[in-house]
């Protein structure tokens, strides 16, 4: 299970410098409009500072992190809704991505130009959510079109239930709010709604990239959009780009916790920003230790552990018997998966087990 991220926000504002410091791609960084057209894909290891004791006990041969895929999509600007600048094709990059990271530009620079003219964070973020609902209505519409004569008179129970979603989302979005403030109330709705890939409907953390002198506190822009989205389900994450793109090229781990220390900082913008959107997506890590290797997979928190065993292989889920479970303290604790089970820490659960963040887990299953 791979979380894809897209990062998003108008022109000039950051995206493929901070795309730069986060993945393994290189997108080119320019002060200009459309610098980015094809979205540049890149990907990263989540952190996990748990993965190194878990070897130092193994020994195994190799370890293998979580990954986030990240997408650098080509900057928006008004009118993308109706095609304008590269506006459809931004658009359909963004409805392939899991979740947004929109980012907003909080800083001044004469050197560096704005495609409005001026440095203005919550007018930036509000022709993105415009142009993002506009596009949404327009999906709306058109299936309303479609399913309104089959769910009134034609007795499709199934159609009713879409049209009666599509009706809340149209409320909502002709208001100039976006599909996730839509309260769904049903299983079916929850169902339904994800078959709809409307792209207000995907959750967003705002990253406000601001100068190097704001990279703790932030600035009065970071506070504009804090007061802008405070009814919002969205978080904030305050970074400096450009600081993070100078971390990102120090080789050792000694030099970048210098370098953070003399800015005031425990941890990396990137480090913030990977956890911030796996907490977003409610995403947790189980682990799988092993003479081979010392592995961490994500599931959805909430997942029980048949899924969660789905995650690793298909089979795995199918044939579900049970799995043997450690807790992570546990498994430090006593050295071993042996010197767990001697303590009676190693459990043996089934189908209805739903999975912890950081446990340790093999599943017996038979196909």
């Amino acid at each position: 299970m791979s979380l894809k991220c897209g990062i998003v926000g108008l022109p000039n504002v950051g995206k493929s410098t901070l795309f730069n410091c986060i993945s393994s791609g290189k997108a080119q960084a320019a002060n200009f409009p459309f610098c980015t057209i094809e979205p540049n894909i890149g990907s990263t290891n989540v952190p996990d500072e748990r993965l190194q004791p878990l070897a130092d006990i193994v020994h195994p041969g190799r370890i293998v992190p979580a990954t986030v895929e990240i997408v650098d999509i080509a900057g928006l600007v008004k009118g993308a809704s109706k095609g304008e600048g590269l506006g459809n094709q931004f658009l359909a990059n963004i409805r392939e991505t899991d979740a947004i990271i929109h980012v907003l530009r909080c800083f001044d620079d004469p050197n560096v130009v704005h495609v409005d003219g001026s440095v203005d964070p919550v007018r930036d973020k509000e022709i993105i959510d415009t142009e993002l609902q506009l596009k949404d209505l327009e999906t709306i519409e058109s299936r309303i079109s479609k399913v309104q004569k089959q769910a009134q008179t034609g007795g499709d129970k199934e159609a009713r239930k879409l049209y009666d979603l599509l009706v809340k989302y149209r409320e909502v979005l002709l208001q100039g709010r976006s599909a996730r403030e839509v309260h769904l109330d049903t299983p079916d709705e929850i169902r339904l709604a994800k078959g709809l890939f409307l792209l207000t409907n995907k959750p967003v953390l705002y990253l406000c990239n601001v100068d190097e002198a704001s990279a703790k506190e932030g600035n009065q822009y970071v506070e504009r959009v804090r007061e802008a989205v405070k009814n919002e389900d969205a978080q904030i994450l305050i970074l400096a780009a450009k600081i993070e793109s100078e971390i990102a090229e120090l080789e050792s781990y000694e030099e970048r916790a210098m370098f953070l220390n003399e800015i005031g900082l425990e941890k990396s913008g990137v480090e913030r920003l990977i956890r911030s959107a796996y907490a977003l997506l409610n995403l947790e890590t189980f682990f799988t230790a092993g003479p081979m290797e010392v592995r961490a997979w994500t599931y959805n928190k909430g997942d029980k552990a048949p899924q969660a065993a789905g995650v690793i292989h298909s089979d795995f889920e199918k044939g579900f018997i049970r799995a043997e479970v450690i807790k992570y303290e546990d498994y430090i604790k006593y050295g071993s998966e042996a010197g767990c089970r001697n303590a009676g820490k190693l459990a043996t659960e089934g189908k209805d087990y739903t999975v912890q963040d950081g446990d340790i887990m093999h599943f017996l299953f038979n196909v």
